[in-house]
């Protein structure tokens, strides 16, 4: 699989203490090459404003430069707009971010294969004019209406992080459907399943999960029923996947308890999807997990996973949990005839 990436990805932050830090992108490319998987590597460029508009109105995309020019090397703080720390560098940071998922969407789409961004900082809680949840810029609904504006498509975006992707949920319509699992109770405390609906520019599926934890095959499961119910209503023609691994046991900011073996169970079902529906598009991009070793593990498990063509494991029915068991099955049944309440 095609990774974006390159050192630049570091910059932003760096040398200060906060659990977005550069080793979260610098520990992974060091494990893809040590496995062997650097070999379609390609550097990332910065996204330039238009580009960032296409999600971004122009005065926070303004109000971002100007608040991170203002800053003097070795100085940071916080956006006005929300609880993201920036630093002198973070415009370009979290622009090259945006700029990379660019990079790999069009690996993605032109070559008609699957494409991995790894970036920081990540972006699915940045909304339209708000950063916000140590995001600036969003970068998977930037790829995700470049897509659909550009050539007229349908996009899906699959969401598995522990923490609900707001801003990605705010970008929904025009081609651009949602669908994610999220903890819950947790940040940033939306997702609310009963906005789930079907529409004709867009549908949008939220499944929220206890936050004290849930069984791998009960997580897999979740998001085997339900994508590929909204895939066959939705039909789209580019998957983007807003990769979290904030899941997985004994991360320090989410943890569901999953197992890193849920990774390369997620890759796989992309890649049922994006060969039945996508002609092999598919687009990840990183977003949570703050081990930075776990990190690492997973989304060399996701690539290897979407790469080695193995059908997913089948879940049993019972292993999800009731509450979401229901709402799967609403979801299956709604998408069937395109009528969510």
């Amino acid at each position: 699989m095609l990774v974006a990436y390159d050192d630049s990805l570091t910059a932003h932050l760096r040398g200060f203490p906060h659990p977005e830090r550069p080793d979260r992108v610098r520990v992974v490319a060091e494990e893809l090459r040590r496995r062997g998987m650097f070999g379609e590597r390609v550097d990332t460029r910065v996204a330039r404003p238009d580009e960032l508009a296409r999600v971004h109105p122009a005065a926070y995309i303004e109000l971002v430069r100007r608040t991170c020019d203002a800053l003097e090397r070795g100085e940071a703080t916080d956006l006005i707009t929300g609880d993201t720390t920036v630093d002198a560098g973070s415009y370009e940071g979290a622009a090259r971010a945006a700029g990379a998922t660019l990079v790999a969407l069009e690996a993605a789409v032109d070559g008609r294969r699957g494409a991995f961004a790894l970036v920081r900082p990540p972006g699915h809680h940045a909304e339209p004019a708000r950063g916000m949840g140590f995001c600036v810029f969003n970068n998977a609904a930037i790829a995700a209406r470049t897509y659909a504006q550009n050539e007229g498509k349908r996009v899906l975006i699959l969401d598995f992080d522990y923490h609900h992707g707001n801003g990605t949920q705010a970008c929904v319509g025009g081609g651009v459907s949602y669908m994610g699992s999220h903890a819950d109770p947790a940040y940033p405390g939306t997702g609310d399943p009963r906005d789930n609906r079907v529409a004709p520019g867009g549908a949008l599926v939220n499944v929220p999960i206890d936050a004290r934890g849930i069984l791998t095959e009960g997580f897999i499961g979740i998001h085997t029923r339900t994508l590929r119910a909204l895939a066959e209503r939705v039909r789209p023609q580019l998957i983007v996947v807003s990769a979290g691994y904030d899941v997985v046991a004994g991360d320090p900011v989410g943890d569901l308890g999953v197992d890193p073996a849920f990774a390369r169970q997620m890759g796989r079902l992309v890649r049922e999807i994006a060969d039945e529906y996508c002609d092999g598009r598919a687009l990840f991009v990183l977003e949570g997990g703050y081990d930075p070793a776990t990190v690492a593990t997973c989304v060399a498990e996701t690539i290897e996973g979407f790469e080695e063509r193995v059908e997913v494991e089948r879940t049993d029915v019972q292993a999800i949990p009731a509450a979401q068991r229901a709402l799967v099955r609403e979801v299956e049944g709604a998408a069937s005839s395109g009528m969510l309440r």
